[in-house]
């Protein structure tokens, strides 16, 4: 896997995304870095909900499971949450089933 970088809108790099493997041996000295300089501004979390706008996607990210564990604790296909999470509306219902499919993990 490669890094991915992030530019801003006028092309220069802005942000690199690191596989989590990459990162767990960096997070030392990145920590050590940020207490150094005192440039917390420089790292940014990520949260999905600044990128997921689907309640049920966003959901799922938070709880940390697969389309394909959400969709066996429903007894749905991993298509059948897929579709379900492309969607710019969802009911209410819809995520009432998601979130108790969730918390009965």
């Amino acid at each position: 896997m490669s890094l991915q970088i992030i530019k801003s809108v006028d092309g220069k790099d802005e942000y690199v995304l690191l596989p989590i493997h990459i990162y767990n041996a960096l997070r030392n000295e990145i920590k050590a870095r940020i207490k150094k300089t005192g440039k917390q501004s420089d790292y940014v979390v990520f949260d999905p909900a600044d990128y997921v706008d689907n309640p049920i996607a966003l959901a799922r990210i938070k709880a940390g499971m697969t389309q394909e564990e959400l969709a066996k604790k429903m007894g749905v296909t991993q298509a059948y949450i897929s579709k379900i999470e492309t969607k710019n509306k969802v009911t209410a219902k819809m995520v009432q089933k998601v979130k108790k499919a969730i918390n009965e993990s």
